[in-house]
């Protein structure tokens, strides 16, 4: 089966470098499906999730703005910010977004305190799925 290669890269430098059969990435325009042998394109990303899924296993990694790049047997990821899913911090992402949601309340005109609450929001979610993910059982459910 055709295999695309995954690069994510911030300006810290690499963030991800591997395999994948399918990727799913945070488009501008909406959430973007990417499998083998998809047509080129170059769209920016908005804060989400990016997830890259190799042989079955699936790997999640919070971005906050940059580009996507696909190409039919690549996808190239520049992020301004990335994190994976299991190096968040979510005491510190829980204490800044009830920084950012303490701001907002005090002037809902603030657009960086809702930027901020946004960044927060999803790498709190992103943090949970990863959580999730890693107490579900493997193997067959017990027929006890």
């Amino acid at each position: 089966m055709a295999k695309l290669h995954v690069e994510l890269v911030t300006v810290e430098g690499k963030v991800l470098s591997q395999e994948a059969d399918f990727v799913l990435a945070p488009g501008a325009a909406g959430d973007l499906g990417v499998l083998p042998r998809h047509i080129p394109l170059l769209t920016p990303l908005r804060t989400g999730e990016l997830m890259v899924r190799n042989d079955g296993r699936e790997q999640f990694v919070f971005v906050a703005g940059g580009f996507l790049e696909v190409l039919p047997d690549k996808v190239v990821v520049l992020a301004d910010v990335a994190e994976r899913a299991e190096d968040i911090d979510e005491a510190a992402a829980e204490e800044a977004r009830r920084r950012a949601q303490e701001a907002l309340a005090a002037d809902q005109t603030n657009a960086e305190a809702a930027a901020s609450l946004e960044r927060e929001l999803m790498r709190l979610r992103i943090a949970e799925i990863r959580r999730r993910h890693r107490e579900r059982p493997s193997g067959p459910p017990s027929s006890e």
